[in-house]
């Protein structure tokens, strides 16, 4: 399959639709060595989280977000790229979009959850201004039925 030139043309926002969740879980697996499950994106669809695609003009998903908002706070839930597009903002993207849904919704602060070991994701959310808050130990699944803790971060809007 030829895959577009994530650079040459327009990318856009839109509401994830239950016909994207095979997409979505192709990603997600890739992307992941403990991926969600189509039922949990599914319910997150359903429950009417904010739940967004990146793609270009020809439905191709670059990659998602998606948002929970209650009493207003925002707890960025899942943040993906595809594997072969990462490194080149495009999770920045998404990650600014989450946060101007949040302030356009009225959320005050909006919080998140980090594997210590994805040092990556670490640097791009405190580059943003999230503030580590807590830890949650054995908070992730690791490999051999191990656990892995879990930074708790926050940003005020």
């Amino acid at each position: 399959m030829i895959q577009p030139d994530w650079k040459s043309s327009y990318c856009k926002f839109r509401q994830m639709l239950s016909t994207d969740l095979k997409t979505i879980v192709h990603i997600e697996r890739l992307a992941y060595e403990f991926p969600w499950t189509e039922g949990i994106f599914r319910d997150c669809i359903r429950f009417g989280y904010q739940c967004w695609v990146l793609e270009k003009i020809c439905n191709y998903i670059q990659g998602y977000g998606i948002m929970l908002l209650a009493s207003k706070e925002a707890h960025i839930i899942n943040i993906c790229v595809r594997p072969e597009l990462q490194g080149h903002g495009l999770s920045r993207q998404i990650l600014d979009h989450l946060i101007e849904l949040a302030k356009l919704m009225d959320a005050q602060t909006v919080f998140l959850e980090v594997r210590t070991s994805n040092e990556r994701a670490l640097k791009l959310y405190l580059s943003t201004g999230f503030c580590e808050i807590g830890l949650r130990c054995g908070y992730y699944p690791a490999a051999n039925g191990n656990r892995e803790d879990g930074l708790v971060l926050a940003k005020e809007l």
